[in-house]
């Protein structure tokens, strides 16, 4: 089984650098692109929104994928199947876009109308075309995947499709399917009459099937029918099945699929988030000589005016800013920690309310505290190489990215132990002087701000705290380490067959 070259149907809602609204995206580029680096067959599935540049990607019409029919509810909907390769790499990773005017190719915005801010009406309707389409594209071109890896609720019902609509089908019994929850929060929920869309055998329209709580959901058609599952983190795998508030109301389901819940983190993409190779910076710096990290950090104070001082700590932090990202601990803790000898920058989009009061603290302490209230890619790097901690006080945290590239780039995270941040960050110890980073358990703001003391008293030691820098920055997080253990988790499901 070992060296077998496997071949793997790739289906997920969005993928960069055609259409991004989160993680999800750069993960279907990088995931796919990784595993046929390391000699597999990696074919991705994903709808062509009104974004999708046909001319600029040299997407084209495949003779056989065109005109497909097949009936929603008495609906008859058509929709083609066009193609092109994932840009700008040496081995090539094909893309088929579902192709459909009314529910993809006339809206630029993915799941919300942009109008009213409410998710589209008929997404029911759409990710049920998105599944289907996946079994056309298997009959329609004769290739038999060994894997068909799905990913979040847009792909819920691919895996209930399989095994109650499609199961005898020629050669469909040769293919397994992976269910990765990238968040587990969004779970794809419509009304009851939505049922009927799927054309599902009628057993499956309870709360036993894949109702839950008397309305449709796809998250939980996925969790119940995908012969594996796995999250973004080996934490977030536990808490999921095992805490309420994490658990968002299919703990249960999940606790019963113990045996079949792996956790793997997601990579990063090095070729972006390197210092030693990183265009945004105005110093490339790397563990050689990561004494020059200095010269980003005053061009970082000198854009927000403040007085540079090398010995002055630099605190970032760059997020959406919701409560559910630890905004509110941040809230909390603003005004004691000003009173500290630290400068801070904020960077991120998200509630009016944070918007207002992140506004109010630079202006009444504008000479050590300053927000950008929106997206800025630049600056994100310049954060990143130029803050000397960072700041992530997830209430919950399936893996998160900023964590990753904060190790990468020698700016030591204080984060709170819960999913991706509690498998990527090793806690530093006094005693032994090990460790990567500061870490604080419960959700609250005393100890937030305890552990954010603690990191700063030992930034006085500087012997030490390069020493952290060092460890931080010989972590490995690149997608090769994570593509590996994909390959090997798709091996265990093909074994177990």
């Amino acid at each position: 089984m070992s060296t077998k070259k496997l071949k793997i149907l790739f289906v997920t809602s969005e993928v960069v650098p055609f259409v991004k609204t989160g993680g999800l995206a750069d993960v279907s580029a990088a995931l796919p692109q990784t595993l046929a680096e390391l000699g597999h067959e990696v074919r991705i599935v994903v709808p062509k929104y009104g974004a999708v540049d046909d001319r600029k990607f040299k997407i084209h019409e495949v003779v056989r994928l065109k005109d497909i029919k097949i009936d929603i509810d008495g609906k008859e909907v058509m929709f083609s199947l066009k193609s092109c390769f994932l840009p700008g790499q040496k081995i090539r990773v094909q893309i088929y876009f579902l192709d459909n005017q009314e529910y993809f190719g006339s809206r630029n915005s993915l799941y919300t109308d942009p109008m009213t801010g409410k998710d589209y009406a008929d997404n029911d309707e759409r990710f049920i075309i998105l599944s289907r389409a996946v079994f056309e594209l298997i009959i329609k071109l004769g290739w038999i995947p060994d894997i068909i890896h799905c990913n979040d609720w847009q792909c819920g019902l691919i895996p209930a499709y399989l095994k109650n609509v499609y199961q005898n089908e020629e050669h469909f019994d040769k293919f397994k399917t992976l269910f990765t929850i990238h968040n587990l929060a969004y779970q794809g929920e419509f009304p009851k009459t939505s049922f009927k869309k799927t054309g599902l055998p009628e057993k499956l329209n309870n709360d036993k099937g894949i109702l839950h709580k008397g309305r449709m959901n796809y998250m939980k058609s996925g969790l119940l029918f995908a012969d594996v599952i796995n999250t973004v983190s080996e934490t977030y795998a536990n808490e999921i099945r095992t805490d309420n508030e994490i658990g968002s109301g299919l703990k249960e389901v999940l606790a019963k699929r113990k045996e079949d819940l792996y956790g793997i983190i997601n990579g990063i993409d090095t070729k972006v988030w390197n210092p030693d190779k990183d265009k945004h910076l105005p110093k490339k710096y790397s563990i050689k000589n990561v004494e020059q990290k200095v010269v980003n950090k005053q061009a970082l104070a000198e854009k927000f005016g403040f007085e540079f001082d090398e010995d002055t700590p630099i605190i970032g932090l760059i997020s959406r800013l919701y409560d559910s990202k630890g905004i509110d601990l941040v809230e909390k803790i603003l005004p004691d920690l000003l009173k500290l000898d630290v400068q801070m920058i904020v960077l991120g989009t998200g509630d009016k309310s944070y918007h207002t009061f992140f506004d109010q603290m630079a202006k009444k302490h504008h000479k050590k505290f300053a927000c950008y209230l929106g997206f800025n890619d630049d600056l994100a790097h310049l954060i990143e190489g130029g803050a000397d901690i960072f700041l992530m006080p997830s209430r919950y945290e399936p893996c998160g990215l900023n964590q990753m590239y904060s190790l990468n780039y020698g700016t030591i995270p204080v984060v709170r132990e819960t999913g991706g941040l509690a498998d990527t960050v090793k806690k530093f110890n006094e005693k032994s002087k090990d460790g990567t980073g500061f870490v604080f358990q419960k959700y609250n703001a005393g100890e937030f701000l305890s552990e954010i003391k603690r990191a700063l008293k030992v930034y006085q030691d500087k012997e030490t705290w390069n020493k952290i820098v060092k460890a931080a920055m010989k972590e490995d997080f690149s997608w090769h380490s994570s593509a590996k253990k994909y390959i090997e988790l798709y091996k265990t499901i093909l074994d177990e067959s």
